[in-house]
């Protein structure tokens, strides 16, 4: 593993990675992660969803921590929808199927942090 290393940039210079064919619009940059800093414990992910955009039904056996910094969108946690915004924080527990789901004009963007590789749940 990497040694950490100390960084201090902004969010830009981070490449955006197009999600794929089940995201359309979505983009992610991994801002602090384990192969490029050595983040031992924490990944911080930028992801934004254009207008119209929305990520796939999923689940995972690891949590989310997300932070909405900009737009308006909704967040599927299992069978209920929630309308967040600017300031708003999202906690998607491990298991649980989520979505997100640009509803505005702009961009929706929000900060996800979820855990490194060594602290994930082993998967069967």
């Amino acid at each position: 593993m990497k040694e950490p290393q100390a960084k201090a940039i902004h969010y830009t210079d981070v490449p955006a990675n197009a999600f794929g064919d089940e995201a359309p619009g979505v983009t992610i940059r991994w801002v602090i992660d384990e192969p490029h800093d050595g983040a031992p414990h924490y990944a911080l992910r930028v992801l934004e969803i254009a207008a119209g955009g929305h990520t796939p039904r999923h689940s995972h056996p690891f949590e989310h921590e997300n932070y909405v910094i900009e737009g308006q969108g909704r967040v599927l946690l299992g069978d209920v929808w929630h309308e967040v915004g600017p300031g708003s924080v999202v906690f998607v527990p491990p298991d649980l199927e989520h979505t997100y789901v640009n509803t505005g004009d702009g961009p929706f963007r929000f900060l996800c942090g979820i855990p490194t590789s060594r602290h994930m749940p082993a998967q069967d």
